[in-house]
């Protein structure tokens, strides 16, 4: 390989991702979803937003945050453990009321993490076929998501009879959650 594509690839790909930003809320789901939860609450119950007061709601919002959404507000340095605050990126845009997936994109161009963190997508099936496919480490995910441990599992069969035996209740907690957002 010569220098000068040694040069170029990177350089071209930098350019290809300042042309061809993200367009697709999927792409950035988090990052959409909780700044559009936080936004849509700031403007519910306040005239007028200042980038102090929507600096104070993310913080707010990063602090009961689990999962994703709170890997998300360690980047934006919303959380008590961030390394790196750049909660301004968010608080000025949004009292702007500048759209969010923009916000999301101009925080991506800074960080790629940012639009990196994608939801966990539920497993509808329970059976013990669907269970079997799956890898350990992805039951135990599962259980965890669920607040659920199995300390004494050791073979993979265990796991997937503890799953099968708590899947209805959380199963159920679940769509009763998902019905109140809407």
């Amino acid at each position: 390989m010569s220098s000068t594509n040694v040069f170029f690839t990177p350089f071209l790909l930098l350019f290809c991702v300042v042309l061809f930003p993200i367009t697709d809320a999927e792409e950035c789901e988090v990052c959409v979803n909780v700044l559009e939860r936080l936004y849509t609450s700031l403007v519910m119950r306040h005239t007028e937003l200042s980038p102090e007061l929507v600096e104070e709601g993310l913080i707010r919002t990063c602090a009961e945050a689990t999962g994703k959404e709170n890997r998300l507000c360690y980047y934006l340095g919303a959380s008590s453990d961030a390394a790196a605050k750049v909660t301004g990126e968010v608080s000025r845009p949004l009292s702007a009321h500048v759209p969010v997936h923009k916000i999301c994109q101009r925080l991506q161009r800074r960080d790629g993490q940012i639009c990196e963190l994608r939801y966990e997508r539920p497993v509808l099936d329970w059976s013990r076929d669907a269970l079997s496919k799956m890898r350990v480490l992805e039951l135990k995910r599962v259980l965890a998501s669920w607040g659920e441990e199995c300390r004494a599992c050791l073979e993979k069969s265990e796991f997937i009879d503890l799953i099968q035996e708590v899947a209805l209740k959380h199963s159920a907690a679940q769509h009763r959650t998902h019905a109140e957002e809407f």
